[in-house]
Order: C-alpha cells, then sequence, then structure tokens
C-alpha cells in the first residue's frame, strides 16, 4: 500500500530542508519532511551562521534564536602571527555573525517548518522509484512510503538522494572530513588556526577555536581529502595534538580538556564539484548539492539560501523547477565556487604551499594591508559588499583566483556540466517504474 501524495518531500530536516518546507509550506504546498533522526540531534559543526546566514533569517522572517553575536576573527599562522579579520557590514548582510549549537539551531529550524504547516516523517529513505504519473516514490527503511510530485534532497554530503538519482560523479567529488570537540572556556573571538604538524609542512586544512554561549567553546580540525575518503581519519587522530597547539599559542589554558564524549566528525562536500544539482523532479541542496565553502568549510548560508532557491523554484516554475533552480546557483554561488574549488585542491595537495601562505599572510605588514579584504573574500561576501579598500583586495583576490584556475580540471568540469544541465535538460532516472 502507497503511503500519502505530497506536492514536495523535503529529504532531511537541517537548515537547507528546513528552509525549503518553511518556504514550501507558506506557499501552500503539502510537504513532507522527512529525516531518519529524532530531534534534538547534534552535526559536527563549528556552530557559526555566518553574516549571509544571518540575513537569511531574517528575509525569511524567523525568529531571532537565542545566539552569541560575534563580529571580528583572528587568523594565526604556523609560526603564531595573527591577523584579524574585521567583521564589515555588507550593502546586502550585517556585520556579525551568530555562535549556536546546531542542536539547537536545527530544532528550532525544523520546529518552524512544522509550525509552517511540513508534516514530520522520522524515516531513513531507503531508495527512490518513477510513478508512472512522473511523480516520485520514496520507499522508507522499516516500511512504509511517501509520494510526491518533487523531492528536495537536504541530506547532507552522503546524500541518498543524490546517489539513488545518478548524481554525483565521485571520481570529482571535493571530500573533507572535520572533527569537533567542546571545551569548557571562555574564548573572546572567532579563531581560524593554520598549523604545520612539522615545520614547513601544514595541516591539509586549518583548525578552529569558536565561542560558544555559556562560557562553551568549540574546537576542531578540518581537512581536505579530494576525492580519497580514507585520509579523513587524520583529523581524528590528531585533534589532540592540535589541541595542545592551541594550549602552547595561550588560546585554550594548560588544563583545559575536550571530554571525548562531545567529540563527533562529519564529512563535508566541497565546491560544487562532481554533483549536478537537479534534474527532472529532485533538486538537491546545501550539502547534498556539494555547496560547502572550499575555503574554510561554512556551509550554513549556502544551504539556507539553496534550500529556499529549490523552493521557490517548484513553487513559480514547476514546469522547469530543475533548470530555474539550476540557474539561480549559476548566478549566486558557481563563480566563487569554481574558483575557490581550484584554489582548494592545489592547496591540499601541497603542503610546503599551505604552510608558506598560512605564514606570508599573518606577517603584520600584510595582515594589516589585506585583512579587510580577506575576510571578505575568505568568507564568501564579495557580492553585497560595501564600496571600500577592503571590497577592492577582495576583487584582486577573486579576480587572480579566476585567471589562475582557468585552465583547472574542476572549473573545466563545472561549466560543462552547468552548461549542459541548462541546455538539454533532461528527466532523472530514479529506478525502476512503479505500475
Amino acid at each position: 500500500m502507497r503511503g500519502p501524495r505530497f506536492d514536495a518531500a523535503v529529504v532531511g530536516s537541517g537548515p537547507a530542508g528546513a528552509v525549503a518546507a518553511i518556504t514550501l509550506a507558506r506557499a501552500g504546498a503539502r510537504v513532507a519532511l522527512v529525516d531518519k533522526s529524532g530531534f534534538p540531534r547534534d552535526k559536527a559543526c563549528g556552530d557559526l551562521v555566518g553574516p549571509r546566514g544571518v540575513q537569511l533569517l531574517t528575509e525569511v522572517g524567523l525568529e531571532r534564536p537565542d545566539v552569541l553575536s560575534l563580529g571580528d576573527m583572528v587568523v594565526v599562522g604556523p609560526t603564531g602571527g595573527r591577523a584579524l579579520l574585521p567583521a564589515v557590514p555588507g550593502l546586502a548582510y550585517p556585520g556579525q555573525a551568530w555562535a549556536i549549537p546546531r542542536s539547537r539551531f536545527d530544532t528550532e529550524l525544523r520546529h518552524a517548518a512544522l509550525d509552517a504547516g511540513a508534516e514530520e516523517v522520522t524515516a531513513r529513505v531507503g531508495a527512490l522509484h518513477a510513478e508512472a504519473s512522473g511523480s516520485a516514490l520514496l520507499t522508507l527503511d522499516g516500511g512504509g512510503s511517501v509520494v510526491a510530485d518533487f523531492v528536495i534532497g537536504a541530506d547532507g554530503a552522503a546524500s541518498r538522494v543524490a546517489e539513488s538519482t545518478g548524481l554525483v560523479d565521485h571520481d570529482r567529488v571535493l571530500w573533507g572530513f572535520a572533527m569537533r570537540a567542546y571545551v569548557e572556556q571562555h574564548v573572546e573571538l572567532p579563531y581560524i588556526a593554520f598549523w604545520d604538524p612539522t615545520p614547513g609542512r601544514a595541516f591539509p586544512g586549518y583548525g578552529w577555536l569558536f565561542p560558544g554561549p555559556d562560557g562553551r567553546a568549540n574546537a576542531g580540525l578540518g581537512l581536505g581529502t579530494g576525492s580519497d575518503r580514507r585520509a579523513g581519519a587524520r583529523a581524528t587522530r590528531q585533534l589532540d595534538a592540535f589541541l595542545d597547539h592551541l594550549r602552547s599559542l595561550g588560546l585554550l589554558g594548560a588544563t583545559t580538556e575536550a571530554p571525548r564524549d562531545g567529540r563527533l566528525g562529519g564529512w563535508l562536500k566541497m565546491g560544487m564539484v562532481g554533483t549536478m544539482p537537479a534534474r527532472g523532479n529532485v533538486l538537491l541542496v546545501g550539502d547534498a548539492a556539494g555547496l560547502v565553502n572550499p575555503l574554510q568549510g561554512e556551509g550554513i548560508a549556502q544551504a539556507m539560501d539553496s534550500g529556499r532557491a529549490a523552493a521557490l523554484a517548484v513553487i513559480e516554475r514547476p514546469s522547469e523547477a530543475a533548470s530555474h533552480y539550476i540557474a539561480h546557483l549559476r548566478r549566486t554561488h558557481l563563480r566563487f565556487q569554481s574558483a575557490t574549488a581550484s584554489v582548494h585542491a592545489a592547496l591540499v595537495s601541497s603542503p610546503r604551499m599551505v604552510s608558506l601562505v598560512g605564514r606570508l599572510l599573518t606577517t603584520p605588514l600584510v595582515a594589516r594591508a589585506v585583512g579587510g579584504g580577506w575576510g571578505i573574500y575568505w568568507n564568501d561576501l564579495l557580492d553585497g559588499s560595501a564600496p571600500g579598500g577592503a571590497r577592492r583586495v577582495a576583487q584582486i583576490a577573486h579576480g587572480a583566483a579566476r585567471v589562475l584556475t582557468a585552465p583547472a580540471p574542476n572549473r573545466r568540469w563545472l561549466s560543462t556540466a552547468f552548461d549542459a544541465a541548462l541546455d538539454q535538460p533532461r528527466p532523472v532516472t530514479l529506478g525502476s517504474p512503479t505500475p
């Protein structure tokens, strides 16, 4: 017996899925919000919502949660040099970020989606199949099913929706892995740390120490692995050594511990590489679409933006929702993601270069000259930034990255994939049709 029928099934109720469900439900659509987990549940994350995310929550009309507002950020180089990245308000976003644990943030967004009218389905999606009508049949592990005219895959980096629909090229994906811990310590500013476990050879990523509510800080270590996910275990193995490095810098107290029961790891899919974000009546959002920033690993703002855009495409252009959504991603995210994905791939494969860049950017003279622009470009805030010297530095960085990565394979793959998707839209294959 088939389960209930919906206008849209949103698989995954993290920030991307919740915002998609809110947007759809407010427009009068019948929405199934499917998630394998009960809530609250935890996620490996730095627990920061960046300025674009703060702005989007305001635009969506969601009530401000109980958060810690943050401004400037400090980057610490391999030898201890420091660069201040000032939080400068833009024309299209505020000059602040929010610190809020994901267990609380995701729960509040999910509640907002259910309050808007989305219907809760707690189950893991087993497979997707095509109905004769063109709708999708989602079978659920443990029994049951859902039928929907559209499927929005918001189920994370290892998305079952993306796998089931053949939208991922595993040989192309840029994977990252992050390991997070909580420490009982008050921290004034967010810190990013480039770290050389061996002198002159950088860890292929970065570590962080971020303030959090109630005097508890978030510390972690993230790395890029390219298409080889076996390397992700390195972040888990070396987290304690990195925490010792933070102690040596004076950022963590000598006796401050990171309890193991608060540690959690998770995969990231970055730079949009290797994933086609939509085809037919299936649209991928957030980490499922590979929208994580390749330079610093942020994904919440992009996730919520893509969730809203996918929902609006379904509402406003149902007959061409996939191409409408892809066009949005191309306008809004592709230029930054395609260039920085290629920068990321080049740096991860060269630990000596990462060490050199980290040292150079945190020397006092360079830090003072480029700190403001670095903060804008690093955090993907160039579009909508305010005129001034910092914006000009970010524009120069963006232009240089575009020129230097023009021949890179990742750039070529993304350009070809998006051109083909917009020029020759075709239906998605959901498996064997059901009668």
